[in-house]
């Protein structure tokens, strides 16, 4: 498992986001010297052996940075979604109450560049979607991978 510490926060005021309202007086800063991109704290960082290097998987500058309003609209519709499904409780993932998620993602691509009913866009759905399937996929493939370890080291 991959552990990092992400401070996307300026360290004048706290605000996390590359865009205003700062309340240090910073405007729309992309990038600035006060705002700290990825943290890694190398005594607390296990990098997981399928990366390799951290420095090989840009986290935030290869993602967050790239989509930061799509990723809001995606954690958007995490909390939407928690607060519909699973009501009072905290946000988690709730796995076992949807698994279609190649289906989900044809239905909202179709449906592309509209709001759904919930007022959430269809697009972000999508994206959320996609990124429970590949979550998924990739885990299924971490299990597969630890069951062939542990068949290997049994020994006849």
């Amino acid at each position: 498992m991959i552990q990092f510490r992400y401070t996307g926060c300026c360290t004048r005021c706290g605000v996390f986001s590359h865009y205003g309202p700062h309340t240090c007086g910073a405007i729309d800063i992309t990038p600035s010297p006060h705002l700290e991109a990825c943290m890694w704290e190398n005594e607390e960082t296990q990098v997981d052996e399928r990366f390799g290097d951290r420095k090989s998987v840009p986290l935030c500058t290869g993602v967050l940075d790239y989509f930061p309003d799509a990723l809001i609209e995606v954690a958007r519709v995490s909390k939407v979604g928690n607060d519909q499904h699973n009501p009072g409780e905290p946000l988690h993932w709730a796995r076992e109450k949807s698994t279609d998620h190649a289906d989900c993602i044809v239905r909202h691509l179709l449906e592309r560049g509209t709001l759904d009913n919930d007022g959430m866009r269809h697009s972000a759905k999508l994206a959320w979607r996609a990124l429970a399937l590949l979550q998924t996929e990739i885990e299924q493939d971490q299990t597969e991978i630890e069951q062939e370890r542990e068949n290997e080291e049994v020994i006849f």
